[in-house]
């Protein structure tokens, strides 16, 4: 009796000089004597370190979120602190903020001196760059739905992060005017560091009206504005979004040149009379199917050579990438919706929608975001 297709036994394939030196590797008798050998001690040394920085990984992850939630970081920015001094500000024991500090230490985010810790510069840019704080604070979610890792990547868990997040799933979703507000809010804090990381890799010179689709409580827009005098912009998202954006942007300089559009991309038109458009942190938030319907949509409501940008964060593709490829992927799929795509899977989606001159230029900070661009076709 023929076995099914899918239960033949697989044919065992010829070793490559590749596979037996990973097997020579693997080997822990070859790892005792290389870590002794000197011409391979420091290459084992580096590596170790390395495997054991992913292996206690989410426990630096934690000692993160304590340091931020107990604001230790804003507590020495000006006057280092001892144990002592700070336990007593946050109702810790003693030892155990001994602890906590001895370990932000260790992960570079203090500096200690004696027994006082002092900040370091990487821990006084974890207060500078906008929004950071509060997305760590978001993260307990998000670890949550990474408790039980096989379980996620299964599909049998109901992750919180899709209940956050319920704007993905249509306008309808998002009705709750308190869920609205936490979510643009989020985005909000940290769009402005995104908007300068796009406005540094693409110009808008030449563009006279701009519509920003999906573009939250309007910090991109506000900044597009300030960097592009004489630039209209129309900022379209959900209705409850666009009255956030109104009173976030109540009394701006920029107010007189911005438009607000309140709508759905997935059931409104898209505004008319735009020579550019923008999807800045847009497209991962969704399946392949809504974002092709999107990028045909927005085809349709550009003039011939009326520019698209594309801007997020990415995966690396053919060279995989530790913040795409690993965060970015992994929040996406607790959305439940969206997907991180690298530069070359959104130039083919592009193309697909009938777009040409497609760049994806080099990211400068591709942990901030990357960016596609591509033009409607001329007439």
């Amino acid at each position: 009796m023929a076995l099914a297709e899918d239960t033949k036994p697989i044919s065992p394939r010829r070793p490559t000089w590749r596979s037996r030196l990973l097997k020579l590797a693997a080997s822990p008798r070859f790892q005792s004597w290389a870590a002794r050998f000197p011409l391979t001690r420091g290459l084992v040394r580096r590596e170790g370190e390395a495997l054991f920085g992913i292996v206690q990984g989410f426990v630096a992850s934690q000692v993160l979120f304590a340091l931020v939630e107990l604001r230790i970081p804003h507590r020495i920015l000006e006057r280092p602190g001892t144990a002592k001094e700070l336990a007593s500000e946050v109702g810790l024991a003693v030892d155990r903020m001994q602890r906590l500090l001895q370990a932000g230490a260790g992960l570079g985010l203090l500096r200690r001196r004696g027994d006082r810790f002092a900040l370091s510069t990487r821990g006084a840019a974890l207060i500078g760059v906008p929004g950071l704080e509060d997305m760590i604070r978001h993260h307990d979610l998000l670890y949550r739905d990474l408790a039980d890792p096989v379980a996620f990547l299964r599909g049998d868990t109901q992750p919180e992060l899709a209940r956050f997040w319920p704007y993905v799933f249509g306008a309808g979703a998002a009705e709750d005017p308190d869920t609205a507000r936490r979510y643009s809010d989020l985005m909000a804090q940290s769009q402005g560091l995104v908007a300068q990381e796009v406005l540094q890799t693409v110009s808008l010179q030449g563009t006279t009206r701009l519509m920003d689709i999906g573009g939250g409580t309007g910090a991109f827009a506000a900044a597009a504005l300030k960097a592009t005098p004489g630039l209209i912009v129309t900022l379209m998202d959900l209705p409850q979004v666009i009255d956030a954006a109104r009173t976030r942007l109540a009394g701006s300089p920029v107010l007189e040149r911005l438009h607000f559009f309140p709508g759905s991309f997935r059931d409104d038109p898209l505004p008319s009379g735009a020579d550019a458009a923008t999807l800045v942190r847009v497209l991962y938030d969704h399946a392949d199917d809504t974002v092709t319907a999107l990028l045909q949509k927005v085809k349709r409501a550009l003039p011939p050579g009326g520019r698209l940008i594309v801007a997020e964060p990415m995966s690396g593709g053919e060279t995989p990438d530790p913040i795409g490829d690993v965060y970015f992927a992994f929040y996406c799929m607790a959305m439940r919706t969206g997907t991180v795509r690298s530069q070359a899977e959104i130039a083919a989606l592009l193309a697909e929608a009938g777009f040409v001159d497609i760049q994806t230029p080099r990211p400068l900070r591709a942990f901030v975001a990357s960016v596609v661009t591509a033009r409607v076709p001329s007439a």
